[in-house]
């Protein structure tokens, strides 16, 4: 789902409206799903977390660090001190726990992760409702955020979601839309006709410039369209198979007797 905002509001205003849209729609389709969201600092607000409490929805969200939350975890923090100093290798402790800001509704669990190498004290926090390990929920779960958003950097950069440049926010908020389709497009493309070829994980950039930026001339006849690509083009076999893919119909299904 793309939504195009504002850029002078609070980073999560609507989010809450969101989910609550996109977890009607997943638990439509998959009613006995288990749903955790993940997020940073951006995302961490009491009344979505309340909501999630609420509706059964795990949450793994980063938490902005404060005096506060270093207070909380110095026990942590002064360890992973001690231990550079004796090794001089850079460390890093987990442990958790319970917290509430001044404008939460109640106290949550808090992950920290008390880092130290060379540059200092570098803790991170994290807020979860997940019950676990804190290393493997804050490794596992909230760390492979990375990845949704290299998913979103490539819609941004190789399929245009950032160019807003329109006089009027709709029509902007429309190339958002062709942006999003064009994603669901490429990925639809990965999952089912590249599976099984060099390109099955192929970012978007990548697919763009070997298989949909291709010279090609194009005869017309009066009966068909005739594409003439160039012998030397590296790709012809991935195309092929793409192609072959894509034009297939439905496998036959053989008739019973009796």
């Amino acid at each position: 789902m793309s939504y195009l905002r504002p850029s002078n509001i609070d980073a999560s205003k609507h989010a809450r409206a969101v989910l609550e849209l996109l977890v009607r729609k997943l638990r439509a389709a998959w009613p006995e799903v288990k749903l955790t969201i993940r997020g940073d600092s951006g995302f961490c607000r009491w009344r979505l977390m309340r909501w999630c409490d609420s509706h059964g929805i795990g949450y793994v969200l980063g938490l902005a660090k404060n005096p506060v939350l270093e207070r909380a975890a110095i026990d942590e923090i002064a360890r992973a001190q001690r231990q550079f100093q004796q090794t001089g290798r850079p460390q890093r402790l987990f442990g958790s726990f319970a917290y509430a800001a001044s404008t939460w509704d109640r106290p949550r669990r808090v992950i920290v992760k008390a880092e130290h190498n060379a540059q200092g004290a570098n803790p991170r926090f994290v807020v979860t409702n997940v019950p676990g390990d804190p290393r493997e929920l804050y490794d596992d779960v909230y760390c492979q955020r990375g990845e949704m958003e290299n998913r979103i950097k490539e819609q941004q950069l190789d399929l245009f979601a950032d160019r807003t440049s329109c006089h009027r926010f709709l029509a902007n908020q429309f190339r958002l839309f062709l942006s999003s389709a064009a994603y669901v497009l490429v990925q639809a493309l990965r999952r089912t006709a590249l599976s099984g070829t060099e390109m099955a994980r192929a970012q978007v950039g990548t697919i763009r410039l070997k298989l949909f930026k291709v010279a090609a001339r194009v005869v017309v006849t009066a009966r068909r369209v005739v594409f003439h690509l160039a012998s030397s083009y590296p790709y012809q076999d991935v195309f092929r198979a793409v192609y072959e893919r894509l034009t297939a119909g439905p496998p036959a299904v053989a008739a019973g007797t009796g």
